[in-house]
């Protein structure tokens, strides 16, 4: 290899960032390609939002908790990293929608509060039966002419009525997206079903064509993944699977600067500085936007008001409560006056999550619209949600211990999401070729989602310093 060797720099050590450096290493291996590289991040761990609690025998993720299977790319990096037999399937049962101080069932055929079967949504008494009827209006309602982008709120409601979304679709949305869906992009956040009813004009129609055939006989299969030791141990996997001296922790980017060669200065808050040919960002946009701001005018990320969200993760000896039903735990709609917004039953969900003759609840807490909490110690959060839950189920004890995870939600997609993403794109592109952006801010929030961007800025880092290859 004779080619004088091109330096690159990833800055950020969530798991957008580390699937770019795996995969760029992966590369640099198999094709011989003269190129270094450099992974930057400010903690002194690396992960970002993904980080796994492992505790007297309980797995407890603090972040996010799994992925799904049909976003496939999680799966794949699970495997090259030879982790494919650690994958876990979670168990599969009913889930509940605490509606009018009792727990119901979520009806039997609803796929993101879509009805795709008659008889669970006519009897079910989550929906009154003039909300029945709006929603029945689906069937013969028109489809949207145009291609502009709307509210997920706006979506919905047209098809389906308020009732059915203040009931259904909020509260089960709400897991991904906290903020309200009447900003959030329907073609950024949920672009399939723009295209359902495209395809098929009335969107419970399409949902029920799209729905699999259930076996006739035995559970439904899971459709969602996570490791027996926690998703840390992809990150784990990654680190290990590097240099050492590639990595770089504790080290936050004070500056970029442009040089009239075409490479570009990085300035650390350390005061260490880095020559470099190409940069992908894999922070948020808030981070990198003030460092990109003197060369291109790469706006602010359109978004609602940010809003904190937590979790706080509660072990109990299993006797120690009483769900009263089977099931894998249930979803609280914004209207209900109760602080939390969901709770798993973790331990149900996911046996490997728990050692033998013990409880694992995830509660989440944290609306755009109330945000007391964020003023609140760990032990006053700990009590607020407990005083809910037991509202709602038997809690015998004092958890054994918890944990409490705050997180600042700065990721929904207002409307228009898309052609900022395009435009901040081209912007870089124009004026600051060889600086890419990914991860969470742009293309989608959710594991699957970060690691195919990584995945994908490879072979454009590698086009911008190896124009050919």
């Amino acid at each position: 290899m004779n080619e004088k060797a091109c330096h690159v720099t990833i800055v950020g050590g969530g798991i957008t960032g580390l699937t770019a450096a795996f995969y760029l290493q992966r590369e640099i291996e198999a094709k011989r390609l003269p190129i270094r590289f450099q992974l930057i991040e400010e903690q002194d761990r690396l992960g970002g939002k993904i980080k796994t609690w492992r505790h007297e025998g309980f797995v407890i993720e603090l972040g996010p908790d799994s992925f799904l299977e049909r976003k496939t790319s999680a799966g794949e990096l699970a495997a090259d990293l030879g982790l494919a037999d650690e994958l876990v399937r979670n168990s599969t049962g009913q889930a509940y929608i605490w509606h009018k101080d009792r727990l119901m069932a979520i009806p039997e055929g609803a796929v993101m509060g879509v009805p795709t079967r008659l008889m669970p949504f006519v009897t079910t008494d989550l929906i009154s039966w003039p909300g029945k009827i709006r929603a029945a209006l689906d069937l013969i309602l028109p489809a949207s002419k145009g291609n502009e982008d709307i509210s997920v709120g706006e979506f919905f409601r047209r098809r389906l009525g308020d009732e059915v979304i203040d009931n259904l679709i909020q509260p089960l949305l709400s897991g991904v997206y906290s903020g309200d869906l009447d900003n959030l992009s329907l073609l950024a956040s949920f672009p399939q079903f723009a295209q359902m009813e495209k395809q098929h004009r009335s969107l419970i129609l399409a949902m029920k064509h799209s729905r699999p055939q259930a076996k006739a006989q035995g559970k439904p299969k899971g459709i969602f993944l996570t490791l027996a030791n926690g998703l840390q141990s992809l990150v784990e996997g990654i680190e290990k699977s590097l240099p050492s001296e590639v990595l770089q922790k504790n080290s936050g980017i004070a500056k970029l600067e442009k040089q009239p060669n075409g490479k570009y200065t990085l300035v650390l808050k350390n005061g260490q500085v880095i020559e470099t040919d190409a940069v992908l960002f894999t922070v948020p946009h808030a981070v990198s936007e003030p460092l990109l701001r003197p060369y291109a005018s790469v706006p602010a990320l359109p978004t609602a008001k940010p809003h904190m969200v937590a979790t706080i993760a509660m072990a109990f000896p299993e006797s120690g409560i009483e769900l009263g039903m089977e099931g894998t735990g249930f979803i609280v709609p914004r209207h209900s006056g109760a602080t939390i917004t969901a709770c798993t039953w973790a331990h149900r969900k996911w046996p490997h999550m728990a050692p033998p003759n013990k409880a694992l609840l995830r509660s989440f807490v944290g609306r755009a619209t109330e945000q007391s909490f964020m003023q609140m110690s760990d032990e006053e959060i700990l009590e607020v949600v407990l005083r809910d839950l037991r509202k709602i189920m038997t809690i015998r004890q004092h958890p054994e211990f918890y944990s409490v995870t705050r997180l600042q939600n700065a990721i929904p997609y207002v409307v228009g999401h898309q052609a900022w993403v395009k435009d901040v794109k081209q912007k870089l592109q124009t004026n600051l070729p060889g600086v890419l952006v990914a991860g969470a801010s742009y293309d989608g929030v959710g594991v699957p989602d970060c690691i195919a961007q990584g995945k994908k800025a490879v072979s454009e880092l590698i086009a911008s310093v190896q124009p050919g290859r």
